[in-house]
């Protein structure tokens, strides 16, 4: 998922029990005033829209995520920070985005974040910025981005053997050409995988005679 597909879930997105996430919006920042500074809006584009299914590791980590955030609600009780949707609308009055701002009460409008901090506060996708810098600091990998995991996602599938058109179709890309041109890369192992599979190609006695120089070894003798 982008970065702000990630960001945007709600648990009402998340199907703990059918395993799948549905993906159908993002969050962005925007100039920052009282009620905050983040807005929910439509999928980048409408390939965007799509279902992914949980896999079992996925799974596993999202309930017990989720039985962690109900322990802190009940821990910080009142305290807990809640968020609403407040509608934006363009000069025809038709609803463009929407603005999470923070709620006093619990009501029916309330919308429940997946990722918060312990007290519920909601960062949208500062979240991330500072535990990802201390795991790739301490893994030393430098200019790496929390966005470049869908790379790293796409090249490994790839790999192992997955359809490029089930990738795409899991990124989102409409086209398999975004999916080839921009998040493929090669590993020096993939390289060296590449090298060894024309070396199985090319064996033969004929081919080792010419790189043994047998013919011309006689000669010489």
């Amino acid at each position: 998922m982008r970065t702000g597909e990630v960001f945007a879930l709600t648990w009402n997105d998340i199907d703990l029990k059918n395993r799948l996430i549905m993906i159908n919006k993002t969050v962005y920042s925007k100039l920052k005033d009282e009620e905050g500074r983040w807005f929910l809006g439509t999928a980048k584009t409408e390939g965007s829209c799509r279902e992914v299914y949980i896999c079992d590791s996925l799974h596993k980590a999202l309930c017990n995520y989720k039985k962690q955030q109900q322990l802190y609600k009940k821990k910080y009780g009142n305290n807990y920070k809640k968020y609403s949707l407040e509608p934006i609308k363009n000069k025809y009055g038709k609803i463009i985005e929407y603005k999470i701002i923070e709620s006093k009460y619990k009501n029916r409008n309330n919308i429940e974040m997946v990722f918060t901090r312990k007290n519920g506060s909601y960062a949208g996708t500062d979240i991330i910025k500072y535990p990802f810098k201390i795991i790739h600091h301490e893994l030393q990998i430098e200019n790496c981005r929390f966005y470049d995991l869908r790379g790293s996602y796409a090249t490994k599938c790839l790999r192992n053997g997955v359809e490029i058109k089930d990738v795409a179709d899991i990124l989102g890309h409409k086209r398999i050409e975004t999916t080839e041109n921009y998040y493929i890369s090669s590993t020096i192992e993939d390289i060296q995988k590449a090298s060894a599979v024309l070396e199985n190609i090319i064996q033969s006695d004929i081919t080792n005679k010419i790189i043994n120089f047998e013919e011309f070894v006689k000669k010489v003798e």
